[in-house]
């Protein structure tokens, strides 16, 4: 379908912004321009923490959201994106708190170290971290350590896509669901149609996943590392069930489908949601309704796979 008029306006409102892409910026004017653009407040939470947990390389920053639910609600963990060098905490603060209210589950926020300042594998190693220590310590943040899973948009999706597959190679924790948003999964190569079809005028640019990946990866022989590429893992069976949503007009529309399908040929139950008119990005972005149509397909799927309620049919 053609471009959605809300994703239009937010384009061009970038434009007027003067905003010419990540790649013509330099990583902290990236970092200042999207941690200074106005977000809505976001909606009501019961308890929201910023507390922290130790990682390999000194304290990780985390934020909790939790419901006014009771008994102890299952935990949520969320990894945001930023191409591994942008993004935090605060900037997903909207969307962890709708996810908490729609999922009636705790959310645990991960600010991971990011590149090029802390390269590959330091995301990877400190989103393992946060979930090894969540799943033993659930109970202190008010949460069920038996119903756990992780989610992430983006890079962010990357993360949760691997730290599934190395909980399941650790024997561990278990992780019921895994909720991944327009996801990086194969880094391995450029040859996407998305790539060509969506690489220039829809926010994420060709040019601008050259200038994520040079500042997480030192080579582009990282790239062919299942960590970086969890498409490339040598198995994809036994992980758990996953709702991958991608974005018409996004490069990374084709990857992320793409993993859905190694998932569904190992046997994963998986629901792949491409949603039609959107770039890449719009659940994060302010007065997209998509974005709370997505967020209610997302609070379904993660309710009926932690055992809270019935998944709509797919």
């Amino acid at each position: 379908m053609p471009l959605d008029p809300q994703a239009e306006a937010i384009l061009r409102l970038f434009k007027d912004m003067g905003f010419r892409g990540f790649a013509a910026l330099g990583v902290e004017q990236a970092r200042a321009l999207f941690g200074e653009v106005e977000r809505p407040p976001g909606e009501s939470v019961a308890v929201i923490e910023d507390r922290s947990v130790p990682g390999p390389d000194g304290d990780i920053p985390v934020r909790l959201y939790r419901p006014d639910v009771s008994p102890a609600p299952p935990l949520v963990l969320y990894f945001h994106g930023g191409g591994w060098t942008i993004g935090s905490i605060e900037g997903h603060d909207p969307v962890c708190r709708a996810l908490a209210n729609r999922t009636g589950s705790a959310v645990l926020s991960v600010e991971y170290r990011l590149g090029p300042e802390h390269r590959f594998p330091a995301a990877i190693d400190d989103a393992w971290a946060a979930t090894t220590w969540a799943a033993s310590h659930a109970a202190d943040l008010g949460a069920d350590p038996e119903r756990l899973a992780v989610a992430g948009d983006s890079a962010g999706g990357n993360l949760a896509a691997v730290v599934a597959l190395q909980a399941r190679d650790a024997g561990g924790p278990r992780i019921a669901f895994q909720y991944l948003i327009y996801p990086a999964t194969d880094m391995r190569t450029l040859d996407w149609p998305s790539y060509r079809e969506n690489g220039e005028g829809y926010f994420l640019e060709l040019r601008d996943m050259e200038w994520f990946s040079g500042h997480y990866l030192s080579s582009q022989a990282d790239a062919q590392d299942w960590r970086v590429s969890p498409a490339g893992a040598a198995s994809h069976a036994g992980l758990p069930p996953a709702l991958i949503q991608t974005a018409e007009y996004d490069p990374l529309r084709d990857q992320g489908e793409a993993y859905g399908e190694l998932l569904r040929a190992a046997g994963v139950p998986v629901r792949v949601t491409r949603y039609p008119g959107m770039i890449h990005g719009f659940l994060s972005l302010e007065g997209m309704n998509a974005a709370q149509t997505a967020l209610d397909e997302a609070g379904s799927e993660l309710r009926a796979a932690l055992g809270l309620e019935e998944a709509a049919p797919a």
